[in-house]
């Protein structure tokens, strides 16, 4: 007698996807995070011992030690307790803000921006927006006096960013809250005109901040010169109330990142010292003089911190999300196969590795992309800093601050975008689970989608990337030295390129060159066309606004495979480089199946090459499925950090799921609402009903209408049998014999 073979756990089963890789799950990790020393800064901020897991270490989490980031009950805080554990948390990094190097606390908050966001936008404002404002904005000595009074260690200063107002954000040109000179007491009185000025969507202002970067028109003798910043005071910080002109509301819950008090600020003539405006672009002199900066373009790269991180964040969280789906889909079965005993893993049906293998591949490219956009940035801040007057490098630094600021825009654009999805995605491919608060998708969900619209609207990032692009294509028809990002505009012949059939990196290359040069191309001729009719510049881009879009997302689609593409030739070769060439390939031809319109509208592929490139997906997809779990691995996030049950690194996915749901909602010994709502409902008496059928008489209009019924179909009948008759006496005269049987009727 056969006895079925017992079911695997979902600890055994995940344990069994780990066995043997065929690759170092370490080595493979050190290369996705760029160096051994960014890992290793990694594992010390998520944990000081642990043990080890094949080739991973899971570790205790050290934050998880601290009680403000306990994470395993942040889904049922309310807005308030969200908050006010948010500042507990301020105080453990204000230590290391201030006794770590840039870069290694920048890689310490990018890995708790994975596991509270709220947090690392807070603690972002502080030190990225406001921090960032006066560092790009002010002076050497403006900025030694804000540092004297306590910015770093935000003991004295805590600082908000009030850019954004309630009629104004992406069009930071039109913002309407007035900074006017007045010489007589060499001071700017900051006012908001009218309801629609107010600052609005303003992190830290609603109760935490003392003073604030406010973007403002600065007004001299009546002249307006644009935008400027200025530091304003908000609160007393002895009493931390409010100063006088200023007021300050709570615009209340959001969709998600309740950890922030988002606020909303009015001046009414608030007066701040002239020194208060920050001056290293921009000059105003005691008697009124304004110095206006030699470009205007200098003052891009207080923009360009923020969507940098942005686009290395969308890596981490789609990772993040990906971790919990694949480990889920790894131990998951559902329906058993042909004469399998055993239900099938979800990761083994080839539509389930559809739905994430492509995914997992974007958003290993967006990380390698993240890394080649931060050293671009660098490189970038550092030649603005060392800028003098008269410097011969001028045209070059500016040129590489035009790619860098147009690159970053459509980056941030496309990758916060595809971050979103790809945490809506894997929501759907955990089924019902994934709908729970406790799989964390809708957590991830709601804080991630703001990213899409903050830091300026995807959609108007998007046509500036296609504003660039369309001025590169003119720099590329008239033979002008091209940036790097956009040099293949001016290959030979790119725009009728064919495939060569290989599907090889380079041949997959030549087609996202092809393809973009080809949308690019369109745009500017349509500018071009605009312009002949006797539009505008302004007018002639709106008027090519679609077009502008198409080119931005095919450029910075290829782009991110070339900068993954050669981020993975320029490794050793080994087992690691060759499964990051297979990721790098699934991405690059999957996107290419996800826009396949463009490819064949411009002839690069034939029908017949795309229904090769499908095979080549799919065929990808199942290879790298074979090494799912120990690639997520090397995602390199501990439990602690996921915070989902569904996605434990041990494969615990019901046991996890099920002891969390019970500790974070125990049973009351009381029923919280039986004796005002329940028991009156259920010992209610019948009210009596009146019976005002009877009193219309239906019963016996009805029974009328019954009988009518039934003597209209006996009249029926009668009428068939008086029709039958006939018919047969009619056959009867024509048919031989004369006798008709009912049958041969």
């Amino acid at each position: 007698m056969a006895f079925p073979r017992p079911k695997p756990t979902t600890m055994e089963t995940l344990a069994m996807e780990r066995a043997n890789p065929p690759f170092n799950v370490r080595k493979l990790s050190i290369k996705m995070h760029g160096s051994e020393r960014s890992l290793i800064l990694k594992e010390k901020f998520m944990a000081e011992s642990g043990q080890r897991y094949g080739a991973l270490h899971m570790l205790t989490p050290q934050i998880a030690r601290h009680p403000a980031f306990k994470l395993s009950d942040i889904h049922d805080l309310s807005k308030d307790e969200l908050r006010e554990r948010t500042m507990e948390k301020f105080a453990s990094m204000v230590y290391y803000v201030t006794n770590e190097s840039l870069d290694t606390f920048s890689l310490r908050m990018q890995l708790i921006g994975i596991a509270d966001p709220s947090f690392w936008t807070r603690f972002g404002v502080a030190y990225g927006l406001f921090l960032g404002a006066l560092r790009s904005g002010a002076t050497p000595n403006q900025l030694s006096y804000w540092m004297d009074r306590g910015v770093l260690g935000l003991n004295g200063v805590i600082g908000c960013f009030a850019m954004t107002e309630l009629a104004h954000g992406s069009n930071v040109a039109g913002l309407e809250t007035t900074a006017t000179f007045d010489p007589a007491s060499d001071d700017f009185v900051i006012h908001t005109p009218h309801l629609g000025a107010t600052k609005w969507w303003i992190g830290g202002a609603a109760s935490t901040a003392t003073h604030a970067a406010v973007f403002a028109q600065m007004i001299v003798h009546g002249k307006r010169h644009g935008v400027k910043t200025f530091v304003v005071q908000l609160r007393d910080t002895k009493t931390f109330t409010l100063m006088p002109g200023v007021t300050i509301g709570d615009i209340g819950k959001k969709m998600g990142r309740d950890g922030i008090d988002n606020g909303y600020i009015q001046f009414t003539y608030v007066r701040v010292p002239r020194a208060h405006m920050l001056m290293k672009h921009t000059q105003v002199s005691r008697d009124g003089v304004v110095t206006e900066p030699p470009l205007a373009q200098l003052t891009y790269g207080a923009l360009l911190g923020g969507r940098t991180s942005m686009v290395a964040d969308s890596s981490n969280s789609a990772k993040k999300a990906l971790t919990v789906a694949v480990r889920y889909a790894a131990v998951r079965r559902q329906f058993a196969q042909g004469k399998n005993q055993l239900e099938t893993q979800l990761l083994d049906y080839p539509i389930h590795q559809r739905r994430l293998m492509p995914l997992v591949a974007q958003a290993v490219a967006m990380g390698f992309t993240a890394l080649k956009l931060q050293h671009m940035y660098e490189d970038m801040t550092q030649s603005l800093d060392s800028l003098e007057p008269g410097d011969p490098n001028m045209d070059e630094i500016l040129d590489k601050l035009k790619e860098t600021h147009a690159t970053s825009a459509g980056l941030k654009a496309f990758c916060t975008w595809a971050c979103l999805d790809t945490i809506d995605k894997c929501r759907q491919s955990c089924g019902g689970h994934g709908y729970s608060v406790y799989s964390n998708f809708p957590l991830m969900y709601a804080d991630f989608a703001v990213q899409c619209t903050w830091e300026g609207d995807n959609t108007i990032l998007s046509l500036q990337a296609g504003r660039a692009l369309v001025g590169a294509w003119g720099a590329a028809t008239r033979k002008k030295r091209l940036a790097p990002g956009v040099a293949y505009l001016g290959i030979p012949n790119i725009l009728s390129s064919k495939s060569d059939d290989s599907l090889s990196l380079r041949d997959v290359q030549t087609a996202w060159h092809c393809v973009a040069a080809n949308v690019v191309k369109k745009a500017a001729e349509e500018y071009v066309s605009h312009l002949k009719s006797g539009k505008s510049k302004d007018e002639a881009m709106e008027r090519c606004s679609q077009s502008r879009f198409i080119a931005a997302k095919l450029h910075t689609i290829g782009y991110i495979f070339g900068m993954y593409r050669e981020a993975v030739e320029e490794m050793e070769e080994g087992q690691e480089t060759a499964v990051l060439k297979k990721v790098c390939a699934l991405y690059g031809l999957w996107q290419v199946e996800e826009q396949q319109g463009y490819f064949l509208k411009y002839g690069y592929f034939t029908p017949q090459q795309m229904d090769k490139v499908q095979v080549a997906v799919d065929d990808l997809c199942a290879e790298i499925r074979a090494v799912a779990v120990p690639l997520v691995d090397a995602f390199a996030l501990s439990d602690h950090i996921i915070n989902s049950p569904l996605g434990k690194f041990d494969g615990s996915v019901y046991e996890s799921y099920f002891a969390q749901v019970q500790a974070s909602n125990p049973t009351p010994k009381v029923h919280p609402y039986f004796d005002r709502l329940i028991k009156p409902l259920l010992e209610r008496e019948n009210a009596l009903i009146e019976d005002t059928g009877a009193e219309m008489g239906l019963d016996d209009e009805l029974e009328e209408m019954k009988a009518e019924r039934e003597e209209a179909e006996k009249e029926k009948e009668k009428a068939k049998r008086v029709e039958a008759k006939v018919r047969k006496e009619e056959y009867a005269r024509v048919l031989p014999g004369g006798k008709v049987d009912d049958d041969e009727e």
